[in-house]
Order: structure tokens, then sequence, then C-alpha cells
């Protein structure tokens, strides 16, 4: 079972488009996909139709349990089969937001994850997890749990802040773990025809090189019009250029060759600057 993370402490950056459209082609490769949503807001579960503030069991339920010292709420009963197949969904409850305070200082609270999926573990081939955009106890569990961190950044300059904040706050949990978590970082949002993305994606380059994925996410409005009807823009429409840049992604992730595409790659074309990494 493969786990990957998707964080940043800023929000709006594309980390839930990330984690679902990934988890969209790999289902269409026929792999079985967890996917985990953590955040307390809820973006991953309301994508797939259902309500975080009165869903009546949710990842939650997993933490109070354990908290409560009560026996695991089975799995068939958290578990949410979508619409789509291979893709099953852990959801959030808006109560996530009151974990830190109500539950965080007790034992074994960093663990909930981990031991989750690795009661899951038969059952499926990739875990997806969208993390809150702070510091405690569910970030901590993800990071706990992950097998590779991905960061999408916005190619703008407020993101840039964002991401500096993450990489601070990994370097505490690094330690905490005894190791770094392997960590992508995964330029979003890009629109060659503004200064300030190409402006931005070059300070990435600068300061994160060794870190980034050397392509990028460029914008597509079909990402919203994917999100409108519920379903991965990688099922709906597969050869949309940002559907078809998260192929690419997730073939730089898998360390497998590109898929082929017909048409010009989303890439081709240079940036204002013409750099070439864009």
């Amino acid at each position: 079972m493969n786990i990957w993370a998707v964080a940043n402490q800023k929000g709006g950056v594309g980390k839930t488009t990330t984690a679902v459209t990934l988890a969209g082609q790999l289902a269409a490769e026929g792999q079985r996909i967890l996917l985990v949503d953590l955040d307390p807001h809820g973006s991953l579960t309301t994508y797939f139709g259902l309500d975080p503030d009165t869903i009546d069991v949710s990842v939650y339920t997993l933490f109070k349990d354990r908290a409560d010292r009560r026996p695991r709420t089975h799995y068939r009963d958290v578990l949410r089969a979508t619409a789509f197949e291979n893709l099953t969904l852990l959801p959030a409850a808006t109560a996530l937001a009151t974990l830190d305070r109500q539950l965080g200082a007790q034992d074994g609270m960093g663990l909930v994850l981990v031991q989750t999926l690795n009661d899951l573990k038969p059952h499926f081939d990739h875990v997806l997890i969208d993390c809150p955009p702070m510091l405690g106890v569910l970030m901590v569990n993800a990071l706990a749990a992950c097998h590779r961190l991905l960061i999408p950044v916005q190619c703008e300059f407020l993101a840039l802040k964002g991401l500096e904040r993450m990489l601070h706050t990994l370097k505490m949990i690094s330690r905490a773990r005894g190791g770094e978590v392997p960590r992508v970082i995964v330029p979003t949002m890009y629109d060659r025809r503004t200064r300030a993305s190409v402006d931005a994606l070059q300070v990435l380059h600068e300061r994160h090189g060794d870190e980034m994925w050397l392509e990028v996410i460029p914008v597509d409005t079909q990402f919203r019009e994917a999100s409108k009807l519920g379903r991965p823009l990688s099922l709906w429409q597969p050869r949309a250029r940002g559907a078809l840049a998260y192929l690419a992604l997730l073939d730089h992730l898998l360390g497998r060759a590109p898929q082929p595409t017909i048409g010009a790659s989303p890439f081709s074309e240079q940036p204002l600057d013409g750099q070439a990494w864009a």
C-alpha cells in the first residue's frame, strides 16, 4: 500500500484537487484507492456529495473511539463507497476542528491513522490523505502514516510564504519522528500568461529545485466544472490539460515512463521569460 499525504499550511493551493485527480487516475488504472479527509473544512467529503456538518460516522469517530477506549467502529460503517469504481472515501466531520482541544493531549492520538491504515492494508493499493492547513494532531497523524508528502504550491507569492511555513513545520515534526518525510513540491495553478505566475515559478526553482517536480499543473477551468459535478477530472475529462498534467505527475511519483498522449503536451508552450522548465 502506497500512502501519500497532500498538505500545505495555506489554503486554496489545490490540495483537494490534487488528491481527487490523482485518485481518479489511479482508480481508472484498476487500483483500489482510499481517499482520507483529515481537513475539518471537509472539502474532499463535500466533493463526493456528503455534508461534513451532518455526517454521523467519520474519521472523527475513529479518534473518539480511541480516546474513550471503546472498541473501534467497524470500518464498513465509516468507509463510504463513491459513485466511481475502485474509489472509497473515509470522510471528515467538522467536529475534527475540536480534536486538538478535546483529545489531542491523550496518549496514542498521533497514531490513530497509522493503526487504521494498517488494518485496511489488504483492501487498498493506494491511500491519499487530504490534510488540514494547520499543525496539530491531524497533521501529525498524516505525516506519521505517509510514505511520501505532496506539497501543492500555487504559483503566486503569497503561496510561497505558506510553503516556507510548511517546511518549517516539517523540520519540527521530522525531529520528533526521527527522520524526514520524503516530499515533492508540486507547482499548481500555473498561468504562463501572467508575470506573477512565471516569476513565482522561477523563485520556486531557485529555492527548492532539488525537491520539486519539474513540470507544472496549469490553470484549467475544467477543474471547477469537475468539482461542481462531483467527479474527478481524470475520470470525467481525461484529455483535459489539467488531467494530463496530473497524469504526468503520477508517472513521476510512480517512477514510470510517461504515458503516451495525443496532441500537444500541456507543458509544451514556453512561459513569458522562455525558461525551459515550464
